[in-house]
């Protein structure tokens, strides 16, 4: 079996960069505060007019499918921050009690 030639970009960037549901702020996976996120990505769902979901699932579906794109390759302080921001969401959202 032949190997596949690896593309310069993979297929989650290009996802997190020009996400058809929500329009991001630059580098949101890259701020260290959790709350900063949370609000960036709440703002960017509640705005967006081509979503597919209620803004809550699709904020927090794009926060989910970064961390699990960058899988092993993220580093713990990066996980812990992007985990709290998700907690934060929530709260945001007022889900925090489920």
């Amino acid at each position: 079996m032949a190997k596949r030639k690896r593309t310069a970009t993979r297929w989650s960037n290009r996802v997190t960069r020009e996400s058809n549901a929500l329009d991001l702020d630059r580098g949101v996976f890259t701020w260290t505060n959790p709350k900063r996120i949370a609000a960036s990505l709440k703002r960017s769902a509640e705005r967006s007019k081509r979503r597919k979901s209620e803004p809550y699932r699709s904020a927090m579906s794009m926060l989910t499918f970064y961390i699990n794109r960058a899988g092993r390759d993220l580093p713990r302080e990066r996980r812990k921050v992007l985990n709290s921001a998700k907690d934060a969401l929530r709260r945001q959202f007022g889900r925090a009690d489920r």
